[in-house]
């Protein structure tokens, strides 16, 4: 949670301490939850509002965040989510595909996140097929550097693959919802016609605003977009434009070297937003207990300490969804991410991480 979250809630933290002693055995947030589900002062929550099918194997999630939330993110900004699944929650990272403040009253105070479901992820797969309105959820802040900037380049080129068009969604959204969409060039690859996200959307923007330019390539029949072999027919001036390029990794090392090659790394801004991040997940790998000696090799959808409790290795723990930090030891070597927001942990010099709420991002010692 962001600095400036803390301070937010750092009154209401005041008022629930000094409360405790007057409800125990119960916390002010179970009496706070039984007035308002979104009511805490300990974390962020939302309700979920609508489910929205985008595509057969994607839904737009509409959230309705509860206090606490301030609408000040940057387009192209991710937040966590967290949803219980078989009594446990579990965090995954997905792009915010709405403007800042939303532009219409229907709409006003809402969020809204594109999810697609992916044949390994089995969070996903639930959020697309099993969310019903009315869940609530936890939130993490939003983060990333991959935003439009303010204000924005006079001529923006835009590269995406699946769903990394989502945050270059919440780009194009809030310069369509300010009329200020300039000279700007999209070149999106989906599988079908059927499985492209916003297309009708974005079809629409090209109808409303001269200055937007949609390319489309649907791989099953045309192949996968090659930069090197495509870039200059889809987009002559690239040179002279900043660029997003968001999707899977062979695309963005594409990119890289294509824009190294040409002086011009400054201009060119990467999103890692492969399938395993999109889904908040990890390659997984082989988690070491140096204190009891025990392996395990574990997939990049389970949590650290679910693999010790797999490895009957006694780990502490609290809340199990990263509040609390009771749960927090030592890593030694390797490294893992945290699944709320894809941020990355090396061990060694004294690196403590949250168990409950990492993943072995390759192979990795604990000192436990």
């Amino acid at each position: 949670m962001s600095v400036s979250v803390f301070g937010r809630l750092a009154g209401v933290a005041q008022l629930r301490r000094a409360a405790a002693v007057l409800t125990t055995p119960l916390l002010p947030d179970d009496y706070l939850s039984m007035i308002n589900q979104l009511w805490s002062a300990r974390e962020l929550r939302g309700r979920i509002v609508t489910v929205v099918p985008e595509t057969e194997d994607a839904v737009t999630l509409v959230i309705e965040p509860g206090a606490g939330w301030h609408f000040d993110h940057r387009p192209g900004q991710y937040l966590g989510i967290a949803v219980a699944v078989d009594g446990r929650f579990h965090w995954r990272s997905y792009s915010l595909t709405c403007p800042p403040i939303q532009g219409d009253e229907q709409h006003r105070g809402q969020l809204s996140i594109t999810v697609k479901a992916m044949p390994e992820g089995r969070l996903s797969t639930h959020l697309v097929r099993d969310l019903e309105p009315g869940t609530v959820v936890r939130l993490a802040p939003p983060r990333g550097e991959f935003v439009l900037p303010e204000p924005p380049p006079a001529r923006l080129l835009f590269v995406t693959a699946g769903s990394g068009i989502t945050p270059v969604m919440a780009m194009l959204r809030t310069m369509d919802r300010r009329a200020t969409l300039p000279d700007v060039v999209l070149a999106h690859s989906a599988p079908t016609e059927p499985a492209m996200l916003f297309r009708a959307e974005l079809h629409e923007l090209g109808r409303r605003h001269a200055g937007f330019t949609l390319h489309e390539r649907f791989t099953r029949r045309e192949g996968q977009l090659s930069l090197a072999d495509s870039l200059e027919s889809v987009c002559p001036d690239w040179r002279e434009r900043e660029a997003w390029v968001c999707g899977p990794n062979a695309l963005l090392e594409d990119a890289e070297r294509l824009w190294a090659a040409a002086g011009l790394d400054r201009a060119l801004h990467l999103e890692r937003f492969s399938a395993a991040f999109a889904g908040g997940e990890t390659e997984g790998g082989t988690v070491r207990f140096a204190a009891s000696g025990r392996v395990v090799h574990i997939d990049g959808a389970t949590t650290l300490m679910q693999a010790g409790e797999r490895a009957g290795v006694a780990l502490p723990f609290g809340c199990r969804m990263g509040i609390c930090h009771t749960c927090v030891v030592p890593l030694l070597s390797g490294r893992v991410r945290d699944l709320r927001d894809g941020t990355e942990h090396d061990g060694g010099h004294q690196t403590m991480i949250q168990t409950c709420v990492t993943a072995a991002a390759g192979d990795c010692v604990l000192d436990l």
